[in-house]
């Protein structure tokens, strides 16, 4: 070969090899530029953005989070790689593959309301006298078990009344921080079935009270209670809320009691239970446990918060709560065509029973009418228009606005409150 043609063939090589080069060079700084970014990807309100750390030779560019968790710029690691800031999240490798997700989720609704309302939870045992033999100093007694929520920090406790209420020897408050204490009854209703308990405490912490009527079937509901007894006290339950207005039909010692309005929820409650509360994503009460149906599974009802709120407000303002009556009771419009097929109604509660000698009655409201209003106040189930009564006191004159069955004509009456003075009616 001549030296012309080895000439030729040595500048072959070394162009190929300064090409070869140069593309090398080139595929290493766009390498560098994709892989230094040490930022987050995007976030939202619901999905944080994710802290990535990958290798690379390049300057980090920054995440564009907007979630709880915003992208990091990404620093040079003194080991060569360029990574995102690492924070409690972050493997203590320091390292995640492209493309993966840390699990940055909040913390879980159920563990943030048991945590948040767990020591307003408080265990009721209460000792009854059921048989005294005349003839010697034995008597039988029974113990029952229950739960209460407290609601003011002077010690006033929110229970069922068949917890509760009714002729018992002893009343025992267990506290989350082991304490138990004496407690007594000072107001019942075995209707509603509630009942309130005080304790000589100061410096409680209750629980906040929700409300009720903003309650949606689907969202979150959380039971804290005592199933089973003190045993398994303050167990935490979950589930959602299956449905609402409830009515539901009791066949209890006193007779035939309907509690209405009641919510329904698949949360387990369990005997033990019964007084606990009912509790929305916020960790608010939104009602008292109650009673569950034995022959389904996940239908337990709670009586809705806002019954009780002018009671509670009443015994902490006086240490006393005298229930106003009305005389009646009656059906929300849902319930109209079960019970009144001729009836036909868009707003209002349906009259289906009148104490005869109530104040409805003295007002001329009769089994059929309609109750549209009471005084400014639109009321289209029970619960609004006890709710509403609770407000007021015996003595107090109050404006219906109804209609009497068969007759078109809408007239307004007045009705002036009694005290109630006997438990077990089925009038309110």
């Amino acid at each position: 070969m001549s030296g012309k043609s080895r000439n030729g063939i040595a500048v072959t090589l070394f162009l190929s090899f300064l090409t070869s080069m140069a593309v090398s060079l080139l595929v290493l700084f766009a390498a560098s530029r994709h892989f230094g970014a040490g930022g987050g990807s995007a976030g939202n309100g619901n999905n944080p953005g994710t802290r990535l750390q990958l290798p690379g030779g390049g300057t980090g560019d920054p995440g564009t989070g907007t979630g709880d968790l915003n992208g990091i710029p990404g620093q040079q690691g003194a080991d060569g790689y360029y990574q995102g800031e690492r924070d409690e999240n972050t493997p203590e490798n320091g390292y995640v593959a492209e493309n993966a997700t840390i699990d940055t989720a909040s913390v879980p609704v159920t563990q943030k309301v048991a945590k948040m309302a767990t020591a307003g939870v408080v265990g009721i045992t209460v000792e009854r006298a059921v048989k005294e033999n005349l003839f010697s100093r034995n008597r039988e007694t029974e113990v029952g078990f229950g739960s209460g929520v407290i609601v003011s920090s002077d010690g006033y406790i929110l229970t069922n009344n068949h917890v509760a209420g009714g002729r018992s020897n002893r009343i025992i408050v267990s506290l989350a921080d082991g304490r138990n204490v004496e407690g007594e009854v000072v107001w019942s209703d075995p209707v509603l079935d509630l009942a309130a308990v005080k304790i000589n405490l100061t410096g409680l912490m209750p629980l906040a009270l929700g409300d009720a009527t903003k309650l949606q079937v689907g969202e979150h509901a959380i039971a804290i209670g005592n199933p089973l007894g003190l045993d398994f006290q303050r167990s935490v339950t979950s589930g959602i809320i299956s449905a609402l207005n409830r009515t539901i039909r009791i066949e209890t010692e006193e007779g035939v009691n309907y509690m209405e309005d009641l919510i329904q929820t698949d949360a387990s409650i369990n005997p033990g239970n019964s007084g606990g509360p009912l509790l929305n994503a916020k960790g608010e009460v939104v009602g008292i446990n109650t009673v569950k149906v034995t022959s389904a599974e996940g239908m337990g009802f709670a009586i809705p918060i806002n019954i009780m709120k002018p009671v509670v407000a009443r015994l902490v303002e006086s240490g006393k709560f005298e229930e106003p009556y009305m005389g009646i009771f009656a059906y929300d419009g849902q319930t109209i065509p079960y019970i009144d097929g001729q009836s036909r109604m868009q707003n209002g509660i349906y009259v289906a029973h009148v104490d005869s000698n109530g104040p409805a009655y003295r007002a001329g409201i009769r089994e059929g009418c309609i109750i549209a209003r009471v005084d400014d106040n639109e009321i289209n189930t029970m619960m609004q228009l006890r709710t509403y009564i609770y407000t007021k006191q015996p003595g107090d004159t109050v404006r219906i606005y109804h209609k009497k069955r068969g007759i078109g004509e809408w007239i307004t009456t007045r009705l002036v409150l009694a005290h109630k003075e006997r438990d077990g009616l089925i009038t309110r």
